[in-house]
């Protein structure tokens, strides 16, 4: 496929450009009236309109004057498996309850937990590949999706076996994460040694042996998992070849930020809650703050320090988060104009921490991401539009136009 008088081609990053942190982030690459050669679902070729090679001048050409081409947004936290929406805990919030609340009224994630544990296999794979087809629609081209509506051995590992369906049946890089530790189920709120055993003893090991995650996430949060029974199980998940990226600091400082860096997180997620330590512990540091606006959004909490964490030179990462408790919402392009609009991003800097960084927090830069030559060719159109800031500017008005997946044109 070759595609011309590309307005712009946005993240033209050198291939080894893995991660961008800081000053960094504000630098995005655009040519200006380029062509695309997609062939072998990878980009082939790329340049200015004005030196378009001869040998492939000829060739059948999609013309997009006046729009975009973006790297496919990479999406690398979500929950989309689960059983059903909770829009009856969306009615509690406008009535003044608070999360805390929700989760003490029998809500929460131990209300989808109950729902999933009564789900067939077949009807979450249905249900999840629905979502995941809306979110490929609206641009996302590579996804993390973790299990952690189970909380019992089996229905940990039902949610595990969905993802690995949908890695099956979908033509985008799909990352799983073993997330058990979500929350204590009920049978073990008195007793959390009890549930971490079962954890470490019995989930583990099956996840390891058949090989259904990449990584492993813990909820460190005060009322959920602590810091140190969040080391435990990070260190359990180690000796498994499972890399962390964990949820940290969404209610308070936590500890959850320094406990992943001391584990080697490849990322640590949410982040509302920041101090001058966390700012600190993630300078220069490899763990990419993953930062979730439209979970901020939706519970009405604050939202994370981006420009503090900016300052820091840190790299930072943009997900959707999408679940059905607080965050019912996989549209990457809403995330990027929060993060403009709430977190002061430039939209540079919101584009490059939803493709490059997000890569990177899927470990997938090398092949994802960016616009360079043998990566691959998953990549979106943008409608006409004025300017690069125009994709943020129109919140809730859909951009994307066009959805190229290994250089084809997804139709869903």
């Amino acid at each position: 496929m070759l595609i011309t008088n590309i307005k712009g081609l946005i993240g033209v990053h050198p291939k080894e450009t893995l991660v961008l942190r800081g000053s960094e982030m504000a630098n995005l690459p655009v040519l200006e009236n380029a062509w695309l050669l997609l062939a072998d679902g990878l980009i082939k070729g790329f340049g200015l309109m004005d030196d378009i090679p001869s040998s492939i001048s000829h060739l059948k050409s999609v013309d997009v004057k006046g729009k975009f081409v973006f790297p496919s947004w990479c999406d690398s936290h979500t929950h989309i498996v689960f059983a059903a929406p909770r829009e009856e805990e969306f009615v509690m919030k406008i009535a003044g309850k608070t999360y805390e609340d929700i989760a003490a009224a029998g809500g929460g994630i131990l209300n989808s937990a109950h729902k999933l544990q009564h789900a067939s296999e077949n009807d979450l794979f249905e249900s999840a590949s629905i979502r995941l087809n809306d979110m490929i629609k609206q641009g996302t081209g590579a996804v993390e999706i973790k299990s952690g509506y189970g909380l019992t051995v089996e229905s940990e590992l039902k949610m595990l076996r969905v993802i690995q369906r949908l890695k099956q049946a979908f033509p985008i890089p799909i990352k799983v994460t073993f997330l058990a530790a979500h929350a204590y189920p009920t049978k073990y709120k008195n007793n959390h040694q009890g549930y971490i055993d079962l954890i470490i003893n019995e989930m583990l090991p099956t996840v390891a042996k058949e090989k259904l995650a990449d990584y492993i996430d813990v909820f460190c949060e005060k009322g959920f998992f602590s810091v140190s029974e969040t080391d435990e199980i990070l260190s359990a998940a180690a000796k498994y070849g499972l890399k962390p990226k964990i949820h940290a600091n969404q209610l308070s400082v936590s500890g959850g930020v320094q406990v992943g860096i001391k584990n080697n997180a490849i990322s640590v997620d949410h982040l509302e809650e920041t101090d001058s330590d966390v700012l600190n512990a993630l300078a220069n540091n490899n763990t990419i703050a993953t930062l979730l606006p439209s979970c901020s959004f939706y519970l009405n909490i604050p939202f994370a320090n981006a420009r503090g964490l900016l300052n820091a030179n840190a790299a930072v990462a943009l997900a959707t988060d999408y679940n059905p408790g607080s965050t019912p919402s996989g549209n990457m392009n809403l995330v990027v104009s929060l993060a403009c609009i709430k977190l002061k991003m430039l939209p540079e800097e919101a584009i490059n921490a939803s493709t490059l960084n997000g890569a990177a927090a899927m470990e997938l830069s090398r092949e994802m991401g960016s616009i360079d030559l043998g990566k691959k060719a998953n990549l979106f159109i943008t409608r006409e539009m004025p300017s690069l800031a125009f994709l943020p500017y129109s919140f809730g008005q859909l951009q994307v136009e066009t959805v190229i997946l290994n250089g084809e044109i997804y139709n869903g």
